[in-house]
């Protein structure tokens, strides 16, 4: 079949692992990166296959057989990122979470110092109300703007969409998160909000394995505990599968210590859920994506 006639740049049968935090995993049988929405739009009312709309690739697993349809990467695309003294800042799907963080408090802006925490761009922490250090991504939103799975540009009040812990049902079909804008705090000391963004990073890396190949938090914390707290209880810190391991500095990060396959972390995931449950009685659901096919 034809491709889609397009301004971005198409590749067929693209390395997903390249594109993904995990360092693993199969192709997509196509790749997009589009030149701006309206070719976004032209793309998504030519193609018909299932599409997977990636950012920094953090919180995703794509099985060893690959993507059948298209990822569209919208990292580095549409990353504008506009921030107001009165404490409105707008953000495109594109902009990493952790400069949103540092601009908004070099500007004097309150409320979005959490967001240094999220290991991935807005559109992604948009789709799953990504948190962290006690902040959601959903918390002051006011207007998103996206696409529905015929490329139809929406406007909609965060008030139309179903939040909850980690997950978010959007008014419409097949959502494809294009901006956001928030109301935050405006007159703040910025002085005050780099420190804590900074202690925060700093926290950050004496904590979890950053710099190493994983997907942040594996699991969502169940109602009134912690995922790694419970993972390190069952003693499953430094637990192996092929080429992955537990995490022996935070429980709840699954690290891609040695050419892991999607197949060994996905095993591995699975066995720690297994055994979490056996020792705590506590199942714990992943707040990963996992998609594909299996090899």
């Amino acid at each position: 079949h034809t491709l889609p006639q397009v301004r971005g740049e198409l590749r067929l049968d693209e390395p997903m692992a390249a594109h993904v935090s995990w360092r693993a995993g199969g192709r997509a049988a196509l790749w997009f990166r589009p030149a701006d929405v309206a070719d976004l739009q032209d793309f998504l009312r030519d193609y018909q296959g299932p599409i997977l709309p990636v950012g920094l690739g953090s919180n995703l697993l794509i099985r060893d057989g690959g993507w059948p349809g298209a990822v569209i990467s919208l990292y580095d695309t549409l990353d504008s990122l506009e921030i107001h003294a009165d404490g409105r800042v707008r953000a495109e799907a594109g902009v990493h979470c952790a400069t949103l963080a540092s601009r908004c408090s070099k500007a004097g802006i309150g409320g979005a110092v959490f967001m240094g925490g999220i290991p991935g761009t807005v559109g992604g922490a948009l789709a799953m109300n990504a948190g962290a250090w006690g902040g959601e991504t959903w918390e002051r939103l006011q207007q998103i703007s996206l696409l529905d799975a015929q490329g139809q540009l929406h406007s909609l009040p965060a008030a139309d969409f179903e939040v909850g812990y980690r997950q978010v049902r959007a008014p419409v079909e097949g959502p494809l998160y294009l901006a956001a804008e928030w109301a935050f705090e405006p007159g703040c000391d910025a002085a005050e909000l780099q420190q804590a963004v900074r202690q925060m990073l700093a926290e950050r890396r004496a904590r979890q394995p950053v710099g190493q190949p994983s997907c942040g938090s594996v699991f969502r914390n169940p109602e009134g505990s912690h995922a790694a707290a419970l993972i390190e209880a069952a003693g499953l810190k430094g637990l192996r599968q092929g080429g992955a391991e537990v995490s022996t500095k935070h429980a709840n990060f699954i690290l891609n210590r040695d050419q892991a396959s999607a197949a060994d972390i996905e095993s591995l995931l699975l066995e720690v859920q297994a055994q979490v449950q056996a020792h705590a009685g506590v199942r714990l659901h992943p707040e990963v994506r996992i998609v594909g096919e299996p090899q």
